[in-house]
């Protein structure tokens, strides 16, 4: 079969040496969408970072967070789901991905003119809808521009950016929340800026390549035509994933910890601080997993990325919540966040052809949304009912039982039979 057939991309009218050219994996393509990344991570990270003291004020607990965490999340699955089969069958992918990053960042500042929580949860799952949307199309998009070989480097580069973006977010939000005196509506508004900007780098700031969309299939037959060796990681990811909270609960953790000895106001405060120092090591490992997974076995790279979210489970069962010990359990989880995220992009692009790219990052987002969607009520449910200890409990359990999945997986294929 020949490469434009096996890939979906026209490779005869591209010229001598374009191989050699597309070697260099920090291209215009990866650029644009690291800075995309950063600028919308900046924008919904900002407001994540306050929204649990803003739903505080409110009067809510810890089974509302996880509820607007879980239907969110469990919106965007879907919409990634839909958007992974429909883009490998356009031309142009770029036009759905600006799109996605506008609804997003409208989305987000619309909490801006929220007076309850549902408000709130409408909101979230506006942007998580854009979000699921652009999704695999960024994450098409990016592998695309780069060689297999260079897989690693490129996503680990996007995860980077990302969390760049992630610090920058928490940053503002502790800055500002001083400096408005607490006024959690002009904060929301503000956050447009950035997360326009997004959807502006990914309109004027990438060139998308010709490609021959796939012939239609059904959906069906799409899903069935993925390999069977990523269907098996899939399995593996979803384990871990019904585990996998979203990490605003680290906030309110921390919170809740803090404030009897620290008070409500200066404990909110240490918990951005501490958050800001999550996506830190977030950024940071994001990276170098990525350099890494370009010469390790990704398989075993995994496995111990989600080791250590089992790892941090624990010890928040079992460790006093102590100012240090909370830095631990963030930099932990900043780590093992930016191993997994990078990792399982990367062993997805590689367990898969070029043409099947939206369908299967679709389907791992997918995945990831559902098992999110599980693990954020439970887990909130969990916390409120019973306490941090069962609630971890769950989570530790799950995390282990992806770990030994993923190292009893098969190792991924270095390439695709020709």
């Amino acid at each position: 079969m020949s490469d434009s057939t096996q890939t979906g991309v026209s490779t005869e009218a591209q010229p001598a040496g374009s191989k050699h050219r597309r070697n260099r994996w920090l291209n215009r393509t990866v650029l644009g969408v690291g800075l995309a990344s950063l600028f919308s991570d900046w924008a919904h990270e900002a407001a994540t970072t306050v929204m649990p003291a803003f739903l505080a004020t409110l009067g809510v607990s810890a089974a509302w967070l996880g509820l607007i965490e879980g239907v969110s999340d469990g919106l965007a699955s879907f919409a990634k789901l839909a958007s992974g089969f429909y883009t490998d069958r356009l031309r142009r992918r770029k036009p759905v991905a600006v799109a996605g990053y506008v609804v997003t960042a409208l989305g987000t500042a619309s909490f801006a003119l929220a007076t309850a929580p549902w408000h709130v949860l409408l909101g979230r799952a506006l942007a998580w809808l854009g979000r699921g949307v652009r999704t695999p199309v960024r994450k098409a998009l990016l592998a695309g521009a780069v060689d297999r070989e260079t897989y690693g480097r490129a996503f680990g580069f996007e995860r980077m950016m990302d969390t760049v973006g992630a610090i920058a977010g928490p940053a503002t939000a502790f800055v500002l929340l001083t400096a408005l005196n607490h006024r959690y509506s002009t904060l929301f508004a503000l956050t447009l800026i950035p997360g326009l900007l997004a959807a502006v780098c990914i309109g004027v700031g990438i060139t998308e390549r010709d490609r021959k969309p796939v012939a239609h299939v059904s959906f069906g037959s799409s899903l069935r035509a993925l390999p069977p060796p990523f269907r098996r990681f899939l399995v593996a990811v979803g384990l871990f994933g019904m585990g996998d909270f979203a990490h605003s609960m680290f906030i309110l953790l921390a919170t809740q910890k803090l404030t009897p000895t620290l008070g409500p106001a200066k404990a909110a405060s240490i918990a951005v601080g501490l958050y800001v120092l999550h996506n830190v090591f977030y950024a940071a490992f994001a990276f170098v997993a990525g350099w890494m997974a370009d010469r390790v076995d990704k398989r075993r790279l995994l496995a111990a990325g989600y080791g250590l979210a089992a790892v941090n489970a624990l010890g928040i069962i079992l460790l006093p919540m102590t100012p240090w010990t909370l830095a631990a359990v963030f930099i932990l989880g900043g780590v093992y966040v930016g191993i997994e995220d990078t990792l399982e992009d990367s062993l997805s692009a590689e367990l898969t052809d070029e043409a099947q790219h939206g369908m299967a990052f679709g389907v791992l987002a997918t995945v990831n949304g559902a098992g999110d969607f599980l693990s954020s009520i439970l887990v909130g449910v969990l916390w409120a009912a019973f306490g941090t200890s069962v609630a971890l409990s769950y989570s530790a359990a799950l995390f282990t039982a992806g770990t030994l999945l993923v190292l009893r997986a098969r190792p991924a294929p270095t390439a695709q039979a020709e």
